[in-house]
């Protein structure tokens, strides 16, 4: 007998002994009061010690049913007794009576106690009704109490279960329902077959594909329809729908009735397929007349800076995914197709949150951090945000470029207002005349292949910056002027030489001139010294034999146009007047010998010379 056991033996044991000391102490009571009580109110009082120790019994049962979960007839065992302990009693009948036993006894009992209690109660109430009878109807009244507790929680027990077993078995009739039905709330391609067995879907499919129309919802509001009768719609029964029931977790019904179940099937239905294709070809969305193409999202500049426009969706359809999504929804046997959710509409490659466009908008506005003024002295030009945003573009590709031909374009007409070379000017002579002097190499003139580089770097690169534009050719000074205060002057009409320095006439001498009537006149022009030297020999054309047209040696030679340019000329026996007409040079300027040497002295590399008629 394992603990439990013993532990309900001492407990019975406890128990039983203090009922039967009880009962004791209520036979003592008898022999007292033996001679002056009735043999009716005697017989009374053994029939209430007997309903007495058959309620103490019962409470005994009902409290070893509660404690420790036995049944009442593990406590009908035959329990020994001490001897001693019941002073001299009967001994106790061997086996308690089960509940049923104990029930029938009871009552009969109480009808027993009842008539006794009508036949005595005229003769002697006040004897029965004493304060001992009191207290042990109040004993009674307990026991009765806790009688009932006992079996209200019987009853409750039975009742709870009853209802669980309810509810077991309407789970169960529903799981095996949903072997053959589609659970709650369940849709299959948009269409509620809740509750319907494949049959009754196949039958409302069949019902439904007579009048069956597809339904086509364009981006502009507009709808268009293609009817099922107008490409020969017929329904084709399947396995799909009872593949779809069979897949279900039937035992997890209850789950859809807040999760509902969306299924997409192919319903079995054919159609004529060249009919779809002409109904889809007559579409008035697929007529290139009514479609627009789609725009990316791309930077665009906003007064201050670039900022990045939202792309544009068109009407242009792509057929591929069309075509595909029209069968889909007829085969599907859905009623709405929305061209704009299924995207059948050819969409723009680039849109606004799409990391190549927001990595071009930074870079353009980069570029507009950028700022070079260019120094003309005194003017300026200035190429800022305003003029960058203009030249830089994005390509399809989103790759950020510069519009070439816009930027040559400004370098160009820089050129244009600022570049002197080979333009005519107007020049007043040091005898103080207006002349126009045309030709030379003399000027300003932009490397415009060298700036376009320049700028597009210090675009690229951020910068702020003043400075000159790249020139393949330079001048003393910009202006109508350009070739500043300080020049060198050769008048062929009235063959005389002139220095001025800063504005003032310092050497003025005689020349001759290149003879014209041989065709070697000097050129007019303005032009730039290329250098100066000392003890050259000048030569001219080489012939066969390997010699030179001439030879001569002079100490002082400044070119300024090529083989062109001032020297000492000691042969020429006078200057001036008109013998270059007949003794004229080669085309250099000759001048005596001091005064070239003093020419020597003033000029330098690059000053300008101006030659004239």
């Amino acid at each position: 007998m394992g603990n439990t056991d013993k532990n309900a033996d001492e407990i019975i044991e406890e128990t039983m002994k203090e009922i039967y000391d009880d009962l004791d102490r209520d036979k003592v009571f008898e022999k007292k009061e033996e001679e002056d009580i009735p043999v009716s109110e005697e017989e009374d009082l053994d029939d209430k010690d007997l309903q007495e120790k058959d309620l103490d019994e019962e409470e005994f049962l009902d409290e070893e049913d509660e404690d420790e979960g036995f049944d009442s007839e593990e406590f009908l065992d035959e329990e020994d007794l001490d001897e001693e302990d019941l002073d001299g009693e009967e001994d106790l009948e061997e086996d308690f009576l089960d509940e049923e036993d104990l029930e029938k006894e009871e009552d009969f009992q109480e009808e027993a106690l009842e008539e006794e209690l009508d036949k005595d109660s005229a003769e002697d109430q006040t004897d029965i009704l004493n304060p001992e009878e009191e207290s042990e109807e109040e004993e009674e009244t307990d026991a009765e109490k806790a009688y009932r507790k006992h079996k209200f929680r019987k009853k409750l027990a039975i009742i709870i279960g009853s209802i669980i077993g309810v509810i077991a078995v309407v789970y169960i009739g529903f799981a095996v329902y949903f072997n053959s039905h589609f659970m709650f709330f369940t849709t299959i391609n948009g269409t509620d077959v809740s509750l319907k067995s494949v049959s009754q879907v196949e039958d409302y499919m069949r019902q439904q594909v007579e009048d069956y129309t597809l339904k086509l919802e364009e981006s502009d509001g507009g709808t268009e329809e293609i009817a099922g009768k107008n490409i020969s719609l017929e329904y084709v029964p399947g396995k799909q729908l009872a593949q779809l029931v069979k897949d279900q977790d039937n035992f997890l019904w209850l789950t859809t009735l807040w999760d509902h179940p969306e299924l997409d099937a192919e319903v079995g239905v054919k159609y004529d397929e060249t009919a779809l294709a002409e109904q889809i070809a007559a579409l008035a969305c697929m007529n290139p007349e009514n479609q627009v193409a789609s725009v990316n999202a791309h930077p665009e500049f906003k007064e201050t800076q670039f900022e990045i426009v939202p792309e544009v969706v068109g009407t242009q359809i792509n057929e591929e995914v069309f075509n595909e999504k029209v069968r889909s929804y007829i085969e599907g046997f859905q009623h709405t197709l929305n061209l704009t959710e299924e995207e059948c509409y050819i969409k723009p490659s680039y849109v606004s949150d799409s990391e190549e466009v927001i990595a071009a908008n930074n870079a353009m506005n980069s570029y507009l951090k950028a700022e070079i003024t260019y120094d003309f002295n005194p003017n300026t030009e200035v190429v800022n945000a305003a003029v960058i945003s203009q030249w830089v573009t994005v390509n399809d590709k989103m790759e950020v470029t510069f519009n070439t031909d816009a930027v040559k374009q400004y370098i160009q007409s820089l050129a244009d207002k600022y570049d002197t070379k080979g333009k005519s000017r107007q020049f007043t002579t040091a005898t103080g005349n207006t002349v126009t002097v045309e030709g030379g190499s003399y000027g300003w003139k932009i490397d415009q292949d060298a700036e376009y580089n320049a700028l597009v770097a210090n675009i690229q690169n951020g910068e702020v910056v003043t400075r000159e534009p790249e020139y393949s050719s330079r001048a003393a000074s910009h202006g109508s002027i350009d070739i500043g205060t300080t020049y060198a002057e050769v008048d062929l009409t009235n063959q005389h030489a002139y220095f001025i320095k800063d504005g003032q006439v310092v050497l003025d001498s005689p020349v001759v001139t290149g003879n014209p009537n041989k065709g070697n006149g000097t050129p007019q022009g303005t032009y730039s010294l290329s250098y100066k030297t000392k003890n050259a020999v000048l030569r001219g054309d080489r012939l066969p034999d390997g010699s030179y047209s001439y030879e001569s040696p002079v100490k002082y030679w400044m070119p300024f146009n090529g083989g062109i340019g001032f020297h000492d000329a000691s042969w020429q026996s006078s200057f001036g007047g008109e013998r270059y007409k007949t003794n004229g040079s080669h085309g250099c300027i000759n001048m005596p010998t001091d005064q070239a040497a003093k020419m020597y002295d003033l000029i330098s590399d690059g000053t300008p010379v101006v030659c004239h008629y």
